[in-house]
């Protein structure tokens, strides 16, 4: 440190070289920048409004007014930029660099020793301070530039211009500055040589056409869509160019013709002309735009329960926006009698939305109106339907009048029938409550006759005291609707109202149906009154079962021979099969037939006893359906394998012939023996099911070899619904189950049905195989409800048949088959879909027959394998 000289110290101060040039060219770009933001901030906006081609949109003064201001912004940033910006000096790069270090040492590597110089022991201490500086002077970084601004631009200016110059490469074009120059004083002369002025022709939005550049049109015809907006620009002298049209048809105040900027619309054939120098004319046609068309294209239909579907059409040359439908009473079509004889009350026009495609197109397309009338006071009165239906251009199509009956909810019990009609007069006119009262209680006045519940008759009662006492004072529309609503509500609970006895329901469905033949129901309203005759009849026959098992387990005995030749005997399969039989007449139009039939049934019902398993040995009811199910898997099963040898044909007919072949070659003779086989053609029970003069098709679905596969599973789909009828189990969870498992099996045939007609074979390979899964859980929620029934029913009693049943099965699970032979394989499958199954065991013999490792002979065989399959 004692030797530390002069020379050591420019040594010092020279390692600083680098560190110092990176920090004075930091406050060189430093000092540019806080002097030249400005400049750079108006020169960024002026470039993006150029750019983005404001100045063709405005007229040429304001561009003037923004050059003379823009210029001015320039000026004076470049005055602030010349007085701000200082090159930086080596000094002060120093002194910066300096700032930096902790005790200044470059100061101290450049100061001199002021006192002292002539003492040594001064001079050493001087020399050592500095030999310490130099160390720490060597440590020295370059100081980064410090280009925040914020201070000196409060408002964020410069990143306003920077955004709007972002946009302006986005959306705009460099080579629309150019277009700045045709505005100077003396540029017209560039007439001769390019366009001065510029068109477009913008079609309505609704019509999808594309908008039309003027200037690549040449003269001639110009073909635009009513409504199209024309835009116009003129750039150069003003007047060396002028525009005259006959399309817009405007009248009155107009723009000049001369004028730099014109729009206008097309509303008529015409012509548009821009006369001047480049001029151009076009004859205008326009392309009209047609309204919107709608139809009705059939009487409406209501469903059992009232609900109106009405198909109708609508079409339009650009597309259909929204519609709706106007119902209006047609008066003079309506029987003026009893409470219609007055003058209605005055009441708006029904209108209702017409659906519209969600998806698709729009310009000709058919829908269904579907609507619930039953409430309205029109419903089943005449009317008169229009329906109206609106495009883009607000152009509006009616349909022409359609007078109708308004489809609405019948009832066929007499009582509600009778409360709904009074209904329907109070609604036409309020000053029928009086009389509607008086008739009410006519209804009501024996009411042992009429109502089979009290609470029905003390709902009419307290409905028609309400009526006369506000009818005394004045019915207001609130107190009509609320009345209105009450009726209807009775009038639902005497229609559809629950019964605790299965006999008196049983009649009451009876004689629900036996009025809708007289009024001439539809062919809906009659499958839902028959779907209610099962119901009923299903239910009274599940209470006389439920009664012959409390006798016998009383000890009571069967009746004797003698009275049972007065009782009526039958199966629960006759009875399905007569009411099929009573609903097929109907459908036929044979109502005096149906009839007959109908109160036939009744009469059997009333006197008849219950023969659960009558010619079918000691089986009970549960057994008989197993039975029926394992049957009808079997059969499905085949319909399956008969579906997919078909489709294995339909991809390769070749090798099915050749199959075929072989199959006739090995089997010889047995062809005939193997009836099962063939997509369940069976024996089937021929002679069970016959009636009467009609016998001769057989109820259930089976022995339907001959015919397509589609009728083939129609007739099995139709064999599971008697099926169906027949299930005991009701009210138990796992009958619960079994009956659902079987509809989704039902509708599992139904959809296989449809694919078969179609001959989409895999799609009815994949429904049959649902069907069958299905089967399979309803068999054994079957299986589990007989069983938790012989355990409620059998306890102390030895073994339930179930439990037989169990016992008798081999280790694998199999029922044994007839006559002490082993019985079929389908509990190997249960719960498994063998289809899948199949396709795993085909992939892995293509796997296998890849592998190039194994021997000639086991690659032959699988070869072999993937030809047949």
């Amino acid at each position: 440190m004692a030797n530390f000289s002069r020379h050591d110290v420019r040594r010092g101060l020279s390692g600083l070289r680098w560190p110092l040039a990176l920090t004075r060219a930091g406050m060189f770009a430093e000092n540019l920048w806080q002097a030249t933001w400005p400049l750079v901030t108006v020169v960024l906006a002026i470039l993006a409004v150029l750019m983005l081609g404001l100045q063709d949109s405005v007229a040429v003064e304001v561009v003037w007014g923004g050059a003379v201001v823009g210029a001015v912004a320039v000026l004076a940033a470049l005055i602030y930029a010349f007085g701000r910006f200082r090159l930086p000096t080596r000094t002060a790069a120093l002194v910066r660099l300096d700032e930096t270090l902790p005790g200044r040492p470059i100061q101290a590597l450049m100061d001199t020793q002021a006192i002292g110089d002539q003492d040594a022991a001064s001079t050493a201490v001087w020399r050592a301070h500095q030999a310490r500086m130099a160390e720490r002077a060597a440590t020295a970084q370059a100081v980064p530039a410090d280009l925040r601004i914020a201070r000196r631009d409060p408002y964020a200016l410069r990143y306003v211009a920077a955004l709007l110059f972002g946009v302006a490469l986005i959306f705009g074009s460099i080579w629309r500055v150019g277009s700045v120059s045709t505005m100077t004083p003396g540029a017209g002369g560039g007439l001769a040589s390019g366009p001065v002025w510029e068109g477009w022709a913008e079609s309505p939005r609704y019509t999808g056409r594309p908008t039309i550049y003027l200037n690549d049109i040449p003269a001639g015809t110009l073909d635009v869509p009513a409504g199209s907006l024309i835009t116009l620009r003129l750039y150069g002298e003003v007047g060396a160019l002028t525009v005259a049209e006959t399309v817009s048809g405007r009248a009155g105040e107009v723009p000049p013709a001369s004028a730099s900027e014109q729009d206008f619309t097309v509303v008529q054939s015409g012509e548009i002309a821009i006369n001047g120098p480049g001029g151009r004319t076009w004859s205008v046609s326009v392309l009209p735009d047609k309204a919107p068309n709608v139809a009705i294209l059939d009487a409406p239909e209501a469903s059992a329960l009232g609900e109106m579907t009405l198909p109708y059409e609508a079409s339009d040359d650009y597309g259909v926006e929204a519609g709706e439908a106007r119902i209006s009473l047609d008066l003079g079509a309506v029987d003026r009698r009893h409470g219609l004889a007055i003058e209605p009350e005055d009441r708006p026009e029904l209108t209702v939305l017409l659906p519209m495609p969600i998806t698709g197109d729009r310009t000709d397309f058919e829908e269904n109106l579907i609507e619930d009338f039953s409430e309205h006071p029109w419903a089943n009165l005449p009317v008169s339907m229009v329906l109206n239906v609106l495009d883009a251009a607000e152009q509006q199509g009616e349909s022409a009048p359609r007078t109708m009956v308004l489809p609405g909810r019948r009832f066929f019990d007499p009582v509600a029938a009778a409360v709904i009609e009074q209904r329907r007069d109070l609604l036409w006119s309020r000053e029928n409550a009086t009389r509607v009262a008086q008739i009410l209680r006519a209804v009501a006045h024996r009411p042992d006759d009429v109502f089979r519940k009290d609470v029905d008759r003390l709902r009419l009662s307290r409905t028609i005291t309400r009526m006369e006492t506000l009818a005394s004072y004045g019915l207001t529309d609130e107190h009509q609707e609320d009345l209105a609503q009450d009726l209807w509500d009775l009038a639902l609970s005497l229609e559809e109202g629950d019964l605790a006895d299965a006999l008196e329901r049983l009649r009451r469905a009876k004689e629900r149906l036996d009025q809708a033949m007289r009024d001439g129901a539809s062919p809906a309203e009659i499958a839902e009154l028959m779907r209610e005759l099962r119901r009923a009849t299903e239910d009274y026959m599940q209470q006389l079962s439920r009664q012959a098992q409390q006798e016998n387990q009383n000890g009571e005995q069967p009746p004797q021979s003698g009275d049972r030749q007065n009782q009526m005997q039958m199966t629960q399969d006759d009875l399905q099969r007569m009411m099929d039989r009573i609903q097929e007449l109907m459908e036929q139009g044979r109502m005096a037939e149906a009839e007959q039939a109908l109160q036939e049934l009744q009469e059997m019902l009333e006197n008849m006893r219950v023969t659960q398993g009558e010619g079918q040995g000691n089986q009970s009811a549960g057994e008989q359906a197993m039975e029926g199910l394992s049957e009808t898997l079997r059969e499905q099963q085949g319909l399956s394998d008969q579906a997919f040898r078909d489709l294995q044909e339909q991809f390769n007919p070749n090798a099915q012939a050749g199959e075929n072949q072989g199959n006739e070659g090995r089997n010889g003779g047995q062809g005939q023996g193997n009836q099962h086989s063939q997509g369940g053609e069976g024996q089937g029970e021929e002679g069970d099911g016959q009636e009467g003069g009609e016998g001769g098709e057989q109820a259930d679905g089976r022995g339907q070899g001959d015919g397509s596969l589609a009728d083939r599973q129609q007739a099995l789909r139709d064999e599971l619904r008697r099926q169906q009828g027949n299930l005991p189990g009701a009210g138990t969870p796992e009958g619960d189950a079994a009956r659902d498992a079987l509809d989704r099996a039902g509708r599992a045939m139904d959809g296989a049905e449809e694919a078969l007609r179609q001959e989409d074979f895999a799609e009815a390979i994949d429904n049959q195989s649902q069907a069958m899964e299905a089967l399979r859980e309803g068999m054994r929620a079957l299986g589990e409800a007989m069983q938790q029934e012989a355990q409620n029913g059998q306890q102390g009693q030895g073994m339930s048949d179930s439990d037989r049943r169990a016992e008798a099965q081999d280790p694998l699970g199999r029922e044994p088959g007839s006559n002490g032979s082993v019985g079929t394989e389908e509990g190997l499958l249960q719960g498994e879909d063998v289809y899948r199954r199949a396709r795993d065991l085909l992939d892995e013999i293509r796997r296998r027959s890849g592998d190039g490792a194994r021997p000639d002979v086991e690659l032959d065989y699988l070869k072999r394998l993937l030809d047949r399959f």
